[in-house]
């Protein structure tokens, strides 16, 4: 039996095979040998193509954006709107794709750049988030949406939480009893599993106990940063005047900009329509000018660089520099890791409250947790990684495999001899 555990992110998508009499599952290389491949497309006309639209996923789409910018569509974080009842379709030059489309797009190159590792697959188990990002997400239409876009690839497909996923890969290597807690920190979610793992020859090994998860992860720290450093630029704060009144400038335009998801689609006739009679009407034109010109030249992935760049950065050090320059924007200026936390205080609050909720749900307290395993990218941020420390205390606490660990652990569970026992109840 070929099996496929598919951490499909909104960052980065990892795939991992088993097949016959493997014990250990194997990390599928990708792009230039990678396992890890980032979760964008990018479109351009293209004579012969169909629809006249070509399209590249992963790296070759950041590739194909820095090469012509100003001629294609970027779209990354695209997983973010799978459950939101307010994303219809995304506008793409004169053509409109649903998530669906998007998707099956995405795992056909995924497919190519993994030389068919995704043919004749018997069983595949893909991840999925406790609680999916978005304001209020509805998990039945994400389902629903999934479930066309994964449609025929696998003779079986199960959907398993991201965190338990990890729980599982973890438990594999314990060798005694534990009470395990799993933290996933990604780029739209940040997700728990507290699992009961037993000795090993026992049937089940593992037990989970209680799930928990927010719609906050890196996306939310990469906003902050925008919030803070471009969108003054942009026109935040700003005013307009409507016949003989002065109104604030809505904070949706700006909401929109600091959201990956969302920036690219802000490119369409309709937007720039509405942004241009802002623009004639705000207090300080020029700003809503820049607005629109980081919308219509395509800076949304050079910025998101810019700030991803940053925050890595404030990992390592106490202060670092965020450059970015484009279309009459331009900002060089220091940034302490302080004010960084400061700027996402509240989110690491609400992701207290609901590893909080994990555990109550759980029926453990804190110190009956014998190992807190971390993972995903947005585990690697200090302040994050602070809120475990001083919980659970650095003994109790593994991290390794960030962007691999959740595959790994899919992959595992496609061995099993029935993966439905990890599927959760709703699904």
């Amino acid at each position: 039996m070929t099996a496929l555990g598919l951490d499909f992110g909104t960052t980065n998508t990892v795939i991992a095979r088993t097949s016959g009499g493997d014990t250990v599952p194997t990390l599928v290389a990708l792009d230039q040998d990678s396992s890890v491949y980032r979760t964008a497309l990018c479109f351009w006309h293209e004579a012969g193509a169909r629809d006249g639209i070509a399209v590249a996923a992963g790296p070759a789409a950041i590739r194909e954006y820095l090469d012509f910018p100003a001629d294609s569509r970027f779209l990354q974080s695209f997983k973010s709107v799978a459950a939101s009842g307010s994303f219809d379709t995304a506008p793409v030059f004169e053509k409109r794709y649903a998530f669906e489309q998007l998707g099956r797009l995405f795992l056909a190159e995924l497919g190519r750049a993994a030389g068919g590792a995704l043919d004749r697959i018997d069983r595949l188990v893909v991840g999925r988030p406790v609680t999916y990002a978005g304001a209020r997400p509805d998990a039945a239409l994400a389902r629903r949406r999934y479930d066309a876009m994964f449609d025929g690839i696998a003779r079986e497909i199960y959907y398993v939480y991201e965190p338990l996923a990890a729980a599982f890969a973890d438990a594999s290597a314990l060798d005694r009893p534990a009470t395990l807690l799993v933290a996933d920190f990604g780029g739209g979610t940040s997700d728990f599993s507290i699992v009961r793992v037993a000795a090993r020859g026992a049937a089940p090994r593992c037990t989970p106990l209680a799930h928990a998860g927010v719609g906050i992860a890196g996306d939310r720290f990469d906003a902050r940063i925008v919030d803070q450093l471009v969108l003054p630029q942009l026109g935040k704060g700003g005013r307009y005047r409507s016949f003989d009144k002065i109104l604030d400038i809505p904070a949706g335009w700006f909401a929109d900009v600091a959201d990956w998801s969302k920036l690219a689609l802000m490119r369409n006739r309709r937007t720039l329509a509405e942004l241009d009679r802002l623009r004639r009407s705000a207090l300080d034109p020029a700003a809503i000018v820049r607005m629109i010109a980081l919308i219509e030249h395509e800076q949304g992935y050079a910025l998101y660089d810019a700030v991803g760049q940053l925050k890595r950065a404030l990992s390592a050090a106490e202060q670092a520099r965020f450059r970015f320059e484009g279309e009459g924007i331009a900002i060089d200026t220091e940034v302490r890791r302080a004010e960084f936390e400061h700027w996402i205080a509240e989110d690491v609050g609400r992701i207290a409250a609901t590893l909080d909720c994990a555990l109550t749900r759980a029926g453990v307290a804190e110190a009956a947790i014998d190992r807190v395993f971390l993972t995903g990218g947005t585990s690697l941020v200090p302040a994050v990684r602070a809120l475990f420390e001083a919980r659970f205390g650095p003994e109790r606490i593994a991290s390794g495999g960030e962007l691999t660990s959740i595959a790994h652990g899919l992959a595992l569970v496609a061995r099993e001899d029935d993966p439905s026992v990890w599927v959760h109840a709703e699904d």
